[in-house]
């Protein structure tokens, strides 16, 4: 799986430009960077004192001298650094000497002294003088004593245009007190210290600022400063291990390239441990260390997923789902169905993760900080429906049947958003943003692994459950017997006579005493109705609403005996009977569904939205690495700091294969003059050569070309001869016979008749690849500061002065070209627009090249992270719209009612806005991740919704009823699962990283709450006032599988009309009565009553007596 950052910025053009330099060369990089930067306690004083700077040295001297011990062997920072333009030496000794003696790529204000000198780790021995150090090495007078002992006059050629000069010994010692300070500094004697003794160091490599918030003099020289930073460059991994491959201190260890990199982290991270114990806490300068293996590390932890909060999101998830489903009575308790079902969608989950690595989907931090949440939520949304909907099964229902009914009445619904999500994820798969991308694909496969175990695995452990149940054993402990399991036996409700239940009667209440006993022949708990009857007139009714259809729920009527009855009895609590759909029949449904809080729910809907909108104004563009690092972390105080004083970034503009370098070479001086002339591209200095390979390149070849011509009017070149010439006019000589043809390769002709450089500062197209063998091989310092990094790399040539055969004539052409680069610095980006226009620019470059045949693209970290704020909100309301399409059309067709969609669009949508908005107001800027879970946000809203439009679609009556119906029958399930959403997103709140508690934990909380609110409290309105007419007609028939009742004995419970009583009373004459107690909603649906008999539980034995008491539903069962 690949855990990393990157993989949410780029952009799939990023992708492949990324893809393309790693076959190219490898690796995106030549070299890491270990950073110290150092600013004053005390923000906005001077370092660039003579402490402050004694300090800083304190730090990189220690920084500098870190060892590690690996592989039984021990590794400096000479062993591990990067060194730049190694030159190729003839004579053995002298090469060896110098590749000893070959300085590390330091890149620090501290050069601008001889104290400099000491970061340098470097050492030869040369007989008959001391030790030579980089403190004590004059390389003129080296030169000038090895001088008649091996020829070095192509080196000392190299160290003069390197202007080296005395190296080290001839700058100002920052404390001319110290005893090793040499005499050839020029404050040595006057021990004087100040910005007008810093060295004017002439750097030929990379040009990184060492200084910022500075001050000048009228002169140019440096007064002040703020900060400091200095910069050591190790090689990379891949680079490290061809170093030391086939050495013989690596020979014994089984070198490879893991090593290496694990060589290279251990000292990085060694590196920052003592740099920033380096000051005393009572200095008052501090450091700030960083390394790319510290980013690594942060980015890895913020990647990777944490086993501990989500396993603890899980348990929280097992244990509410336990616990809501548990029922005093556990003939009805289901605690084990929630346990069993957490574990199944848990499982669930895993094997949709697993199916997309084995796809080859790659892993991102969206996807494992969001994805396993969201999964389970949705998931467990499912078990709740369909565990809700078991226990709502119609009484007398066969045991055989309960799951065919609960799937046919909550199966559809269940499918309808899981179908829904998975197209609705696989659309959004189309946009082209990878980490949107991977996290569509991997939500979809995961939703249908989600909705097959939901489907064809959960129905089978509601059909053990009703095993359990049936077998008379206690939940969860199956094993054990109930000891109440036969205390409660059905009474099935009763048809109307053959009259209409009058208007008035609003309430029908009858008391009932029941006295319960306990036969030994069975060991069942017996409920004995003595026969009394007492009517009382309905209450008055506030909500002035009309009566449920026939069908009222039931009531638990078991109380102790009393009387001559001393036998134990079993009661029910009165809190044991409460629960989310009781609330929500009883009180929530009918105060929503009042005409004002109707009103008042649009109203502050309505401005919920209005601020949404005013919020999505405030939202920035932007994820900054500080936005990530945990706060207080030295690593964030770093990241800011350079942030402020160092925002500078190093970039590359890559040119690809597929067109001729040397035909293009006047449009590649074109696309770097366009370049150059960008806004943030931070311009040379005027006395600095130029920074491309072309250009280094093409003034070598001015420079032999001079050389030449010098030697040739002397006479110390002549045709036949080149060895009383210099070494630069020997390499011009052989370039200039060079024709390119592979047939005839020399023509002497051509040394008076050509030039290497012509007239308009081209290079000769056949002499391209010729010209370019030598330059690599003769120029490594020009080279390295050019950073061509050049692909094919062009082969080893070593060019030989007094070579007799000829063959040293014969010079292999390079083959063409398939990537190089052109190195830039980008200044003055602080903001994300900042990034943009500079980003709009390259690319810009970038096209107009394309024109004239040239294939380029820019590389860096801004292209890397903020290229996808290009085109992302473009990218985000695409995917918004390709999932709110999606969502309408798979609603429209399964339901087969475009009205319905609409209406759930339109609360997506508002959703959608809504989320989009409280990210402004909480300050979170939008960058992949808060995209993806936007995009998220479509899919958990269709979980809180479409249950509640499809309950309302099946259910008769007025619009009021079938609203509060459909609340009745989703409230619990639909709450439930957000509450277990909200459970497992807890365990985000509990992460050291600010951005995962802010961007993931804070938006996955509100858009839970956002859903449930919409989904319980706006649409039920809106489809209150607005809702479709229902799909389904109900229909009265006789079930030829129930028995007619027998007559009953003493009594019976029949429904009619009084004759003599009020339109307002109803006579009931039994041997029992019944609470019948429908709920004050508006708008009941009045039925008028049946032809046909009474009828009555054939379950219920005749000659028992006992009496079965259940509570059904209030709403006329559909399917």
């Amino acid at each position: 799986m690949q855990l990393s950052l990157f993989a949410l910025a780029v952009g799939s053009r990023v992708s492949r430009e990324l893809h393309y330099t790693k076959e190219k060369l490898g690796e995106e990089s030549a070299y890491t960077s270990q950073i110290l930067i150092q600013t004053a306690r005390q923000e906005g004083e001077n370092v660039l004192t003579p402490e402050a700077l004694g300090l800083h040295l304190q730090a990189a001297l220690t920084a500098s001298k870190v060892q590690v011990s690996l592989y039984g062997k021990s590794w400096d920072l000479n062993k591990i650094c990067y060194k730049s333009g190694v030159p190729l030496i003839e004579n053995g000794m002298i090469e060896r000497m110098i590749e000893k003696l070959f300085p590390c790529v330091i890149l620090t204000p501290l050069d601008c002294f001889w104290e400099g000198a000491k970061l340098q780790g470097g050492s030869a021995y040369l007989p008959g003088h001391p030790d030579i150090h980089w403190t004590n090495l004059d390389p003129e007078k080296l030169l000038e004593e090895l001088g008649p002992f091996a020829s070095l006059e192509g080196f000392r050629e190299l160290l003069d245009k390197a202007q080296v000069g005395r190296a080290y010994v001839g700058r100002p010692c920052l404390h001319p007190d110290d005893f090793q300070c040499p005499p050839s500094a020029p404050n040595h004697h006057s021990r004087q210290v100040g910005s007008n003794q810093v060295h004017k160091r002439r750097a030929v490599f990379l040009p990184f600022p060492l200084f910022t918030c500075m001050a000048r003099d009228p002169q140019g020289q440096l007064l002040r400063a703020e900060a400091l930073q200095s910069t050591f460059l190790l090689m990379s991994p891949r680079q490290l291990y061809e170093h030391f491959r086939g050495d013989y201190q690596t020979h014994d260890i089984g070198w490879s390239e893991e090593q290496a990199s694990t060589v290279l982290q251990a000292w990085q991270r060694r590196f920052v441990q003592l740099a920033q114990e380096a000051l005393p806490e009572n200095a008052s300068q501090q450091i700030h260390a960083f390394s790319s293996t510290t980013l690594d590390d942060i980015l890895h932890a913020f990647s990777e997923v944490s086993a501990a909060r989500v396993v603890g999101g899980y348990l929280l998830m097992l244990a509410y789902a336990c616990v809501t489903m548990l029922r005093w009575d556990c003939a009805k308790s289901q605690g084990a169905v929630g346990l069993a079902g957490v574990l199944l969608v848990a499982l669930a989950v895993a094997s949709g993760l697993g199916l997309c690595a084995l796809l080859g989907i790659t892993f991102n931090a969206a996807t494992t900080q969001v994805l396993p949440f969201l999964a389970l939520g949705i998931g467990v949304d499912d078990i709740f429906l369909l565990a809700h909907a078991f226990t709502e099964a119609p009484p007398g229902t066969p045991l055989q049947e309960r799951t065919g009914e609960c799937l046919q009445r909550m199966g559809t619904s269940v499918a309808l958003t899981s179908i829904n999500n998975m197209v609705a994820f696989f659309m959004a798969a189309l946009v082209p943003i990878p980490a949107l991308r991977a996290f569509s694909l991997q939500a979809a496969i995961v939703v249908g692994c989600n909705f097959a175990a939901v489907m064809f695995v959960f129905p089978a452990v509601l059909s053990l459950d009703l095993h359990r149940r049936h077998c008379q054993r206690l939940d969860v402990l199956c094993c054990f017997s109930s000891p109440c399991s036969a205390r409660v036996i059905q009474i099935l409700p009763q048809e109307l006579g053959d009259r209409t239940v009058p208007v008035g009667i609003a309430h029908l209440t009858t008391t009932v005493q029941a006295f319960t006993c306990c036969e030994a022949s069975n060991q069942h708990v017996v409920t004995i109705l003595p026969p009394q009857t007492h009517l009382v007139p309905p209450p008055p009714d506030p909500l002035d609403s009309e009566l449920f259809s026939p069908g009222g729920s039931t009531r638990d009527l078991l109380v102790q005996e009393e009387g001559t009855r001393q036998k134990a009895a079993c009661k029910s609590l009165p809190c044991a009977r409460w629960n989310l759909a009781h609330f929500a029949r009883y009180q929530f449904a009918p105060l929503l569904l009042q005409s004002q809080a109707k009103a008042l729910v649009l109203v502050l809907f309505g401005a919920l939205l209005g601020l949404s909108l005013y919020g999505a104004t405030l939202v920035q563009d932007g994820l900054a690495l500080t936005d990530v690092v945990p706060r207080g972390t030295k690593e964030h105080a770093f990241l800011s700091t350079q942030l402020r004083y160092f925002s500078l970034y190093e970039v590359a503009l890559v040119t690809q294969g597929g067109f001729d370098y040397a035909h293009s070479q006047r449009a590649l001086f074109d696309l770097h003059q366009r370049f150059s002339s960008l806004k943030a591209v931070l311009p040379p200095p005027a006395t600095q050569a130029p920074r491309t390979w072309l250009h280094y390149y093409r003034n070598w070849l001015q420079g032999i070309q001079a050389a030449f011509d010098q030697d040739w009017a002397s006479g110390r070149i002549t045709r036949h001869s080149y060895r009383n010439g210099s070494e630069d006019g020997a390499l011009a000589y052989k370039l200039l016979i060079q024709t390119g043809d592979a047939q005839e390769p020399l023509d002497f002709s051509q040394l008076t008749t050509r030039k290497l450089v012509d007239k308009e500062g081209l290079i000769p197209p056949e002499l391209f690849y010729v010209g370019l063998t030598v330059w690599v091989s003769s120029d490594p310092l020009g080279l390295a500061a050019s950073q061509a990094n050049f692909y094919p790399p062009p082969p080893e040539w070593l060019h030989d002065k007094y070579d007799t055969t000829g063959e040293n004539l014969r010079i292999p052409a390079a083959q063409p070209l398939e990537f190089s680069q052109f190195p830039f610095l980008l200044r003055g980006l602080q903001k994300t627009a900042d990034f943009v226009e500079a980003i709009k620019g390259a690319r810009a470059a970038c096209a107009e090249a394309g024109q004239a045949g040239v294939h380029a693209y820019p590389s860096g970290s801004p292209f890397l992270f903020w290229e996808q704020y290009l085109g992302l909100r473009h990218c985000f309301l695409l995917a918004v719209c390709i999932l709110l399409v999606c969502t309408f059309l798979v609603c429209a067709l399964l339901l087969l009612n475009p009205w319905t969609a609409g209406l759930i669009v339109l609360v997506l949508a508002m959703m959608t806005m809504e989320l989009f908005g409280i990210m402004g107001f909480l300050g979170i800027k939008l960058s992949a991740i808060p995209v993806v879970i936007l995009v998220a946000s479509v899919g958990i809203g269709v979980e809180f919704t479409v249950h509640v439009a499809l309950g309302f679609l099946t259910t008769q009556g007025s619009r009021n009823l079938r609203a509060a119906c459909a609340l009745e029958h989703t409230f619990a399930p639909v709450t439930d699962g957000a509450i277990s959403t909200l459970l497992g997103v807890l365990m985000l709140a509990g992460s050291n990283f600010d951005f995962i508690v802010r961007y993931f934990f804070m938006v996955l909380t509100v858009l839970t709450l956002l859903g449930l609110l919409h989904g319980l409290v706006l649409l039920p309105v809106l489809l209150s006032i607005l809702g479709p007419p229902p799909e389904v007609v109900q229909m009265y028939k006789e079930n030829p599988e129930v028995l007619t009742p027998p007559a009953p004995r003493g009594g019976g419970l029949t429904w009619g009309m009084s004759p003599t009583l009020p339109q307002s009373f109803t006579r009931v004459t039994t041997s029992m009565t019944v609470a019948l107690h429908p709920p004050p909603l508006p708008g009941a649906y009045i039925h008028p009553a049946s032809d046909e008999s009474t009828w009555s539980p054939a379950a219920t034995p005749a000659t028992s007596g006992s009496a079965n008491l259940s509570s059904t539903g209030p709403c006329p069962a559909t399917g």
